[in-house]
């Protein structure tokens, strides 16, 4: 994984915010927080926001995981 898209999740101040329509903001990355690789960027997920956008997000993952 390239460490620039680590980069792009996170804050100056070392803080994630989340992906999903919240904008919760957490300090480092949450072990409960799901992420998600988009476009060649990681992308972070609020408990709230994952347990909501579920469906979406396991659409996305290749037939080989199933």
């Amino acid at each position: 994984m390239d460490q620039k898209t680590h980069e792009q999740a996170e804050l100056a101040d070392g803080n994630t915010v989340c992906a999903g329509c919240c904008g919760a903001v957490a300090e480092g990355i949450p072990p409960t927080w799901t992420c998600s690789v988009e476009n060649g960027e990681r992308r972070y997920f609020c408990d709230d926001c994952a347990r909501e956008n579920l469906r979406a997000i396991e659409g996305r993952l290749d037939s080989t995981w199933w």
